[in-house]
């Protein structure tokens, strides 16, 4: 019987895509925690489709915050994928029309780490580490969000089963990898002090939008030019 043997970039793209997609689980229990059904569970999942922005959406809404203030938590963290796709840019060209549109659809945290993961001068290493990890996180992201919006609707609160400490962690998940250099590190630091210090002044979802800014000041800020790992 002829073995299937994949290269690194795309048993990197498996993997990652088996991890990430298992925290739809939690997501789609959450999602219909905060109020949502599961056909809006689902839509929003394949429509936003960036894990952060959607545990962000549902947190805000399940912390009793208002509608504006979950979608503009939600948009500023998902402005990042916009920069992504800079970084994409020449390892992914040319891409044009639908192409084009689902490649953008699919540019995300993973998808992202993975292309740029593989050697430098390895353009089709990084171009199959992309479409396999953005096709395979989108696939069982979405199957298992499914999974876990129907799992909500029969287990009740999911703080009884710990699932809201998992979004929590599912969003760390995300970030670490991020987290390498002593410069993100502490602005991740004083980021997570200023939403904590101002969660109980502030509406929901407003502290993260705050805490965001601290992101954005540093961005443009002067730096020695740490090296930002790939």
């Amino acid at each position: 019987m002829a073995r299937l043997t994949l290269d690194p970039a795309r048993q990197q793209a498996v993997s990652v895509s088996i991890a990430t997609g298992a925290y739809g689980l939690s997501f789609g229990a959450l999602s219909v925690a905060a109020g949502l059904d599961l056909w809006q569970t689902a839509a929003l999942s394949l429509l936003v489709f960036s894990g952060g922005s959607q545990f962000a959406f549902v947190g805000v809404l399940g912390a009793g915050g208002s509608s504006a203030a979950a979608v503009a938590t939600s948009t500023f963290l998902g402005v990042r994928n916009g920069f992504y796709g800079v970084a994409l840019a020449e390892v992914l060209r040319p891409l044009r029309g639908r192409r084009l549109a689902w490649g953008a659809h699919i540019t995300i945290d993973e998808s992202t780490a993975v292309a740029l993961a593989q050697p430098h001068d390895d353009v089709p290493a990084r171009r199959a580490g992309f479409w396999w990890t953005g096709v395979g996180v989108f696939m069982l992201w979405n199957a298992i969000t499914v999974l876990g919006a129907l799992l909500g609707q029969r287990i009740g609160d999911p703080g009884d089963w710990g699932l809201d400490a998992a979004a929590g962690a599912a969003f760390l998940g995300l970030v670490w990898p991020r987290l390498a250099s002593r410069r993100a590190q502490a602005v991740a630091g004083v980021s997570a002090v200023v939403a904590l210090a101002l969660t109980p002044l502030l509406p929901a979802g407003v502290p993260i939008l705050v805490a965001a800014l601290v992101g954005v000041v540093a961005g443009w800020a002067p730096h020695s030019g740490e090296k930002v790992p790939e």
